[in-house]
């Protein structure tokens, strides 16, 4: 289930991949453009893709034919999350799924991704639990909170203490990576760990009675997942991605409606090797977002129930804890107009 990505294995991949220094012979310029546009023509659209629900939902279309049928050529890479955000960085990607505050790290390391779709936010799998005898996240003052720092979960928990008038300087946070947690979690100096899942459910089995007191529920909009598309190629693919988009409706759909959910259920877990009935547990912690929810999503405002008023607020989480130093400029990676034209 793990979406989220270690700063520093962004900014690696972009020191690894950077630089190209291999030879090349120029070509007539109309030799070279004509070679170009052949080559958008046979070439598949390569979509990465990984763990999490909102992203595994495209098995459902891959596995029905789809996008065959729809007339797009798209290829769809499995990755591990960070892997497949190299692979964009390296330009072996043409858009990548990425949750909405990577893509503004990624962009900050010099990789744009332009934000077509809104496949999901977080609604639950994301989680703040404690020991026993703390009920809120009032309780958390004074104590110590385990939490792999500048990750989505730290966004999380700050919110947390916001919304309950308090902040980081009321609480100590202990630094660890997010599939150690659980065991962290048994430790007697630690009262409370962000967390997401399965690592959450693992961490309520190795502590009894602890409960999740704050979760991505509570803060609907703060974690987005998303389609990205590196500006080349959506410049030379818009009608392709439109055709992608409207894929996605279908799959959304086929999940929602009762008398294929059971199917879909199936194929996300088959494919992520995880029994239905737990998978079907994690979906119902991911509010997945319909073509009419995103063109709601897409529409600017300073709010988190906008694309746009999140990726603002992320973006200042990420200045306020020197994931990146200059701000990021927001409108210029989301694009909407795609969904917009959807009716």
């Amino acid at each position: 289930m793990n979406r989220r990505l270690f700063t520093f294995a962004i900014f690696s991949s972009f020191m690894l991949f950077g630089c190209d220094n291999t030879a090349t012979v120029p070509m007539p310029e109309g030799e070279a453009t004509t070679e170009k546009a052949a080559a958008a023509n046979d070439e598949p659209i390569s979509i990465g893709y990984s763990d999490w629900p909102g992203w595994v939902a495209w098995q459902i279309a891959i596995d029905k034919g789809w996008f065959e049928e729809a007339g797009v050529n798209v290829e769809f890479k499995w990755f591990d999350y960070s892997a497949s955000l190299s692979a964009f960085a390296s330009n072996q990607l043409d858009a990548i799924s990425v949750t909405n505050g990577d893509n503004l790290v990624n962009a900050a390391g010099g990789s744009e991704g332009i934000i077509i779709l809104v496949n999901d936010y977080s609604s639950g799998n994301d989680q703040i639990i404690a020991k026993p005898g703390m009920t809120s996240v009032a309780d958390l003052k004074g104590k110590s909170i385990g939490v792999e720092k500048g990750l989505v979960d730290h966004l999380l928990l700050n919110s947390a203490l916001a919304d309950n008038g308090l902040s980081e300087a009321d609480v100590t946070l202990v630094n660890a990576t997010t599939n150690e947690l659980p065991q962290v979690f048994t430790n007697d100096s630690i009262d409370a760990v962000a967390i997401w899942q399965p690592n959450a459910n693992q961490a309520l089995k190795n502590v009894p009675s602890a409960k999740a007191i704050y979760t991505s529920a509570d803060k609907p909009g703060l974690i987005y997942d998303t389609l990205a598309v590196s500006p080349a190629s959506l410049s030379a693919h818009k009608a392709e991605y439109a055709k992608i988009i409207q894929v996605w409706g279908k799959v959304v759909n086929y999940i929602n409606d009762p008398a294929t959910r059971d199917d879909a259920i199936s194929i996300m877990s088959n494919k992520v090797n995880v029994p239905a009935d737990q998978y079907s547990t994690f979906l119902n912690g991911t509010k997945l977002m319909s073509l009419e929810d995103n063109k709601k999503v897409f529409a600017k405002s300073d709010e988190l129930s906008s694309i746009y008023g999140s990726s603002y607020h992320v973006n200042q989480f990420n200045i306020d804890n020197q994931i990146y130093t200059q701000t990021i400029d927001i409108d210029k990676l989301i694009y909407p107009d795609l969904i917009n034209q959807n009716d």
